[in-house]
This record gives structure tokens, sequence and C-alpha cells, in this order.
């Protein structure tokens, strides 16, 4: 327990709180029991952290911090863990990376039920299934989901310059007085590109030469680690999914052919399909349905977009298109509190209600001049006119 807190004071003392994103606000911190969930490398454990120096620092021997992938923790169980922790007046307990350890939901079950004066916080990977039949946690646990920085965020975390979050209706009906007041304070678009490029994953700004190199070494462990801890999948048939992603990453958006994909990858098409929700579950691809509603394991995707823009500079440097870029971009931002679907005359659909042509700034509202509550969203604008909205705005919702 010593080394445990020990370990713990010393990641409060190098955590910055300088930027802390404004998810942080989003949780219901009272509960007894919280999950976050996310892609590796979007921020779980700094926001862990963050919150712990922003509330705990007056009392830290209430609250700890353990990572359940530390040597230090090798030797204890959960329980074991909670229960001295209690004994010696904690209260706050912050787990990181719980799906690295095998018997995390039955033992989490356990703690709650045990121990009701402990707060328990814990993080997990975009694949952790909360929803389990044998240990419900479903029925205990507050989770949520963390995305990587939005444009917003990058633009504050570059300029220090905060704005609110904006909600789509509000952009919809009145993004010309919000884009004026945007751009009286800041010209937002000329932060647009690097975004695109390398603003997505927060730790950008740690080592800013090396962001391609490390991105790639996220995408190997999602691929090469956590699939194979949370999916059972065979190592021997990680580089099929490798080959499935890489094809992915050279056509977005990419439209499948399931037969033609099965010969090329020399897979059946059950496990194709596996293959293409599993991509989909950790966080490197978005895919697109012709039914908004239903198990989407068992339907085809109508299309299918990389999860965010950075992936594209990493995974086919070569193929950037813009279009693709501005596609990617509107499905990323609007994925993330939005139910996207797939639109027969249109990009995409938005909640069942809302049609979206992505362009640039000469596209005209020819193909959509026949459909209800349709829109642009134009790159290589500051403002826009009627339902021609900037498509930077939409990185402005989250």
């Amino acid at each position: 327990m010593e080394k445990l807190f020990e370990k713990y004071q010393k990641k409060l003392q190098n955590t910055s709180i300088q930027f802390v994103r404004s998810f942080i606000n989003d949780v219901n911190w009272e509960a007894r029991l919280i999950g976050i969930k996310g892609a590796r490398g979007v921020g779980k454990t700094t926001l862990l952290l963050q919150y712990m120096k922003l509330n705990f620092s007056k009392e830290l021997e209430k609250s700890l911090y353990v990572s359940l992938d530390s040597i230090g923790f090798s030797n204890t169980t959960l329980v074991d863990l909670a229960d001295e922790f209690v004994k010696k007046g904690g209260k706050y307990l912050f787990l990181d990376e719980v799906h690295k350890y095998a018997n995390w939901a039955q033992e989490l079950k356990n703690i709650y039920d045990d121990y009701p004066e402990l707060k328990v916080v814990f993080t997990g990977s975009s694949l952790l299934e909360i929803l389990n039949a044998r240990f419900d946690l479903s029925r205990r646990a507050i989770v949520y989901h963390l995305q990587g920085l939005s444009f917003r965020e990058y633009i504050s975390l570059e300029t220090g310059i905060h704005f609110e979050r904006l909600s789509l209706e509000h952009i919809l009906e009145d993004h010309l007085s919000e884009a004026t007041l945007i751009n009286a304070e800041i010209k937002p678009y000329q932060y647009f590109g690097a975004y695109l490029k390398y603003g997505y994953y927060p730790f950008y700004k740690e080592q800013p030469e090396l962001y391609w190199q490390r991105l790639e070494e996220v995408i190997n462990m999602m691929l090469e680690i956590e699939l194979p801890l949370l999916r059972g999948v065979d190592l021997g048939y990680i580089h099929k999914i490798k080959q499935l992603l890489a094809i992915i990453s050279e056509s977005v958006p990419f439209i499948p052919n399931v037969s033609n994909l099965s010969a090329k990858i020399g897979i059946n098409r059950s496990t194709l399909m596996n293959y293409l929700h599993y991509l989909e579950e950790i966080g490197l691809t978005t895919n697109l349905y012709k039914e908004a509603k239903g198990n989407s394991k068992l339907q085809k995707p109508a299309k299918i977009y990389l999860e965010n823009t950075n992936l594209m500079y990493v995974l086919s440097p070569s193929k950037i298109n813009s279009g693709n870029v501005r596609e990617t971009f509107f499905s990323n931002q609007l994925a993330y509190h939005n139910n996207l679907s797939y639109h027969e005359a249109t990009d995409f659909l938005v909640n069942e209600k809302y049609a979206f042509e992505i362009g640039g700034k000469d596209k005209s509202g020819k193909q959509i001049k026949n459909i209800e509550n349709a829109f642009i969203a134009a790159d290589d604008i500051e403002y826009g006119f009627q339902n021609k909205i900037p498509l930077w705005m939409f990185g402005f919702l989250y």
C-alpha cells in the first residue's frame, strides 16, 4: 500500500492542471461506481489524475490511484486492496486500465456491495464490456465514454482561449451569430489544418516530433494487445485485421463489398463482419448503417470512415484527399453525441432528422434542394449563410 501511495503522489506532482477538459464537469463524481471508457491515448489517465489533484490535494490519504498494469499491484487482488484502503480511512479509489486485470468485473461488484462507504472510479478500453449478465455491473456503474480532443478543445489548448460548447440545434439555427462571436476573438480556421493532422490525441503536446511514431504504436497496441485480450482474437489473425484496416484507410469513406473483401483478405463473411465490428468498437473506425436501429453486428456497414482524421496521416499518408478528410472530421465530431447513419442522397443522416452534404467553399445547394432539414457543411469558409455552415463549427459540439 505504501509503495502504491508513493507512486500516486509522484504521478500527481507531474500532472499539469493548466488545461483541463470540460468532460470533467460531465461526470457525476458523487456516484459510488463510475466507469470511463475510451480508446487508447485519448487522455483517460490524465483526466483521473487531474480530478484527484483538483479535489484531494488537501486530503491525499483518503484517495488512491492505481494502474492495474503496474508490477507493484501484481501481488494483491482488487478486493484486498479495497479492504486495506478502507481500513486505513480511504474513501476514493481510482483504478486505471481495469481491462488488464482478469477478474475485474466480479471484484468491482464485490467491492460495490461490501464497501458502501468507498467510491470507485475505473477506466478501461473502448472494448470493455460493462453490461455483463453474470456480474451485472450495468445496474451499479455509471459509464461514460471519453473521446479525443474536439477542435474546440484543441484551440483552447493551443491558445488558452476557452469557448463554450455549442449544441447541434443551436449551430443549425444561429451559426452566423456564433461564428461572428468566435471570429471576433480568434481566427479558428488558421488552426483547423493542424488539428486535422495531429490535434486529436492529447499526447501531441508532449513530444510533437514523435507524434506519428507514438500514434502508430497506439494503433499496434490496440490491435495486438487489446483485441486478443478482450475479444479473444488469435494473434495469428491480427495481420488480417491490419490488412483490412489498411484497405479501409486507403479509400475513406470505404464502401465495403463483403464478398470481394472476404476473398481478398482470405477470411469468411462472418469473420469479416466481426472484424469490421471490432475495428469500430476499439475506436479505429466509424461505421455507417442504412438502418439506424438494430444490431449493428448483424448489418453490413454502408460506409466506413476512420475514427478520426489523424489516423489518415499515419495509415495512408500518400492517399490524403481533402474530401475524405472533411467527411472523416464531420463523422468524428458528430458521432460522439449524435446518431449517424447512411443517407441515400447526401453524405450523412444525423439523428434520423438532419441531412448533411460535406464539401468545399463552392459546394452548391443543388444536391439538397428538395430535401427537408438539409444542410451543407462547407470547408474553407469563416462564415456561413442560411443552410451553408462552416465545417469547423461542428468541432465545437463537445
